[in-house]
């Protein structure tokens, strides 16, 4: 009985370690695209699930491909950074986080010029539920490294 229990318990664990490696490896495949490559990929999600007509995607693809090429450049300063050990001093934390946000809210308007009331209204939804999924999965991983 206890090698019954013994085996599953096992069992069980391989099969989670096996689940959260190929999660991981999903993640850092974008990593590896050309901004143009993102920008296309995100769009016909967004047409998968917004139904946007051609003009649409054409405007939602060039928006997103500048962004994805200022995202590039930006993983790019941050990494040469760290490999410097640079240590940001807390203005320049303020000032990127408020950078973030000013792009944040440009971003949001551009998208609603872009959708129509209702296609926004089910983006804005999406994207709540896109962010409390990260909340959770880094509390999760925080969890985890404990």
């Amino acid at each position: 009985m206890k090698k019954l229990v013994m085996i599953a318990v096992l069992l069980t664990g391989m099969t989670a370690m096996a689940q959260r490696h190929d999660m991981r490896e999903g993640r850092g495949s974008m990593k590896d695209l050309s901004p143009e490559q993102m920008a296309t990929l995100q769009t016909k999600r967004m047409t998968l699930a917004l139904d946007l007509t051609d003009a649409q995607q054409s405007k939602m693809k060039t928006l997103l491909t500048k962004d994805a090429e200022e995202r590039k450049a930006k993983m790019e300063e941050r990494k040469t950074k760290r490999e410097n050990d640079e240590k940001l001093t807390a203005d320049e934390k303020y000032a990127m986080q408020n950078e973030r946000l000013d792009k944040q809210i440009a971003h949001k308007k551009a998208i609603k010029s872009i959708l129509s009331d209702e296609q926004y209204a089910k983006w804005e939804k999406m994207q709540k539920k896109r962010s409390m999924d990260n909340k959770g999965k880094k509390k999760r991983g925080k969890e985890a490294r404990r």
